[in-house]
């Protein structure tokens, strides 16, 4: 079915029928995109994806809310149809974008959930903007203990995060989905989580051989590079509004591959910092928790 673009202001509008509603943003750094369900009037929902995901990694998760709500998902920086704008040194960068996005919607106070980096941006944005969010719910949003800020920074300057040298190349997106779903952590997905995961991860070459990631690897490294120089302790103990912290099976101790996100990276004491905190340790699910179990996401969404 063809597509209508609409026009207003500095957000452009692209209208499918039968799919979310598709708008672009011009932030001061970044065109920003991000998807629409539901209306003006029902209840708001802002999702924020993980580092190398997109806004549609969400759509499984939206499938089993109960409620009636006006969805709007976004797309950081870096990440699928938004602007590509990179490295990305600090976490407070894509943050900035969103709540520029925030200010231009004027949406009503929020009900706000993110994943990974996603949620350590929603804690950003409460602590900017106290009066717009109701609650939020952080699936394992990557906040380490204030002692691994304070000895750790961001990743060595000259050297090479192996991110970086992911394969960034793919005949089809179904060739891709082929390729990853029986390597873990694709493996443990449900399968309709992975379709999107590839469907939507993926942009046409502008050479037209086929089909590269939407979120360049050098982007993503880059991001995981500034994670450890993105501590903000301080903004987590200025959220006022209740928190639930969904945290995965820990990382075991001794060394570390850096190419393994499968446990989790959250501090076990996140949720006793924040004023109205609420921790929920699920050590049945890794970090991808939304990938795994959309169902129980989408109830912790709602606090059933």
């Amino acid at each position: 079915m063809a597509q209508i673009s609409a026009t207003k202001g500095n957000s452009r509008t692209l209208i499918n029928p039968t799919e979310p509603r598709l708008s672009t943003f011009d932030a001061s750094g970044c065109r920003i995109a991000f998807f629409e369900w539901g209306e003006r009037g029902q209840a708001p929902l802002l999702l924020i994806h993980a580092t190398g995901f997109h806004a549609r990694v969400w759509d499984q998760t939206i499938a089993h809310l109960a409620g009636s709500y006006h969805i709007v998902a976004v797309e950081t920086r870096g990440h699928g149809r938004s602007g590509k704008q990179g490295p990305i040194r600090n976490w407070r960068e894509p943050a900035d974008d969103i709540h520029e996005l925030l200010q231009h919607l004027k949406l009503a106070p929020t009900l706000g959930a993110g994943h990974s980096m996603g949620g350590h941006i929603l804690v950003q944005l409460a602590a900017r903007m106290p009066t717009q969010f109701t609650r939020l719910v952080l699936v394992d949003p990557v906040i380490m203990s204030p002692e691994i800020y304070a000895k750790q920074g961001s990743w060595p300057e000259g050297t090479d995060h192996p991110v970086a040298r992911r394969r960034n190349s793919f005949e089809s997106w179904e060739a891709m989905r082929d390729l990853y779903q029986h390597r873990k952590p694709y493996s443990l997905w449900q399968p309709a989580v992975l379709d999107h995961y590839c469907r939507y991860g993926v942009m046409p070459k502008a050479d037209g051989t086929g089909e590269e990631l939407a979120c360049p690897p050098a982007i993503e490294a880059s991001i995981y590079m500034a994670a450890g120089g993105t501590d903000i302790h301080d903004n987590v103990r200025s959220v006022k509004v209740p928190v639930t912290v969904m945290r995965a099976q820990q990382r075991q101790e001794g060394p570390r591959d850096h190419t393994d996100f499968s446990a989790s990276p959250t501090w076990d004491r996140l949720a006793q910092e924040f004023p109205q905190g609420r921790d929920v340790f699920l050590p049945g699910l890794t970090h991808f928790m939304p990938m795994q179990d959309p169902a129980l996401v989408a109830a912790y969404i709602e606090d059933r």
